[in-house]
């Protein structure tokens, strides 16, 4: 039997790259979406040689609306179908809402919202008919807990795929397709290197509280498979997510704003 194709979006580095290796390891082709051509084209050279998979880079720009046809086409260009999609393009976009261009806010809900639904409702169909599916949506902790001052969209954003995967999970239970949110917490990854937060949050964050990107990507790749609709790895972000759930919403609210500055800037 052919390959299965495994398509991640932001693979180019972090999660999504650890993303595709750990999907390669297990046997998937995989086709890789970023921007970053040179990125994409190296990690599948070293995709093919390790795993001795096909791994083909597909670079696109999931901010412009464009974006996912041209992900897609490039897909269909190999004559594949998805079989394993994950959702992991992301990044945050510091300062408060009113100070942010609703530019930069539109591109920003673009990648984070609009894309994520739009290759999921285009590729579901084919892994119901098939029987068979994987789609893992990137979240966050930060979904799972109250918003904080600054990166105003983020934990909103986080929290809707959340809410999306449960639902997608209940409505494809009996068709082979499973979902699952991933909600990682603090990362090591470029994530905080782009958004300009690196310094802030390794001064004022303890080394306890920091996953790998493979770590994570693992932790993903076993809750699909077993068909978990949520996923938190690592123990102290499972604990942050209990305790969010048990206080008081004014108390936690309070408390996210008194410790929001350790980790957002604004």
């Amino acid at each position: 039997m052919a390959r299965r194709l495994a398509l991640i979006t932001g693979a180019s580095a972090g999660i999504g790259a650890a993303f595709a290796r750990i999907l390669a390891s297990h046997g998937y082709d995989v086709a890789l979406t970023a921007r970053r051509a040179d990125r994409l084209e190296a990690l599948a050279a070293e995709i093919r040689l390790r795993f001795g998979v096909e791994a083909y880079a597909i670079p696109a720009d999931l901010a412009d609306p464009a974006g996912v046809e041209a992900v897609l086409a490039g897909v269909e260009a190999q004559g594949r179908v998805v079989d394993v999609l994950v959702n992991n393009a992301g990044y945050g976009l510091p300062g408060t809402y009113a100070a942010t261009s609703w530019a930069d806010q539109s591109a920003f809900l673009q990648v984070m919202l609009t894309s994520v639904c739009a290759l999921t409702h285009k590729v579901l169909p084919g892994m119901i008919e098939r029987r068979f599916g994987r789609i893992v949506n990137v979240a966050s902790l930060a979904g799972l807990v109250p918003g904080a001052a600054g990166h105003t969209l983020y934990a909103a954003t986080k929290g809707f795929l959340v809410k999306f995967s449960q639902s997608l999970h209940l409505e494809n239970l009996a068709t082979g397709v499973h979902v699952s949110a991933l909600c990682p917490g603090f990362t090591y990854s470029e994530f905080h290197d782009v958004n300009g937060t690196r310094a802030q949050v390794s001064q004022t964050l303890p080394e306890w509280l920091w996953l790998g990107a493979d770590e994570v990507a693992a932790s993903g790749y076993e809750a699909v498979e077993a068909n978990r609709p949520v996923c938190v790895p690592g123990a102290p972000n499972k604990t942050i997510a209990a305790i969010a759930k048990l206080l008081p919403d004014d108390w936690a609210l309070a408390l996210m704003a008194n410790q929001g500055g350790r980790f957002r800037k604004v």
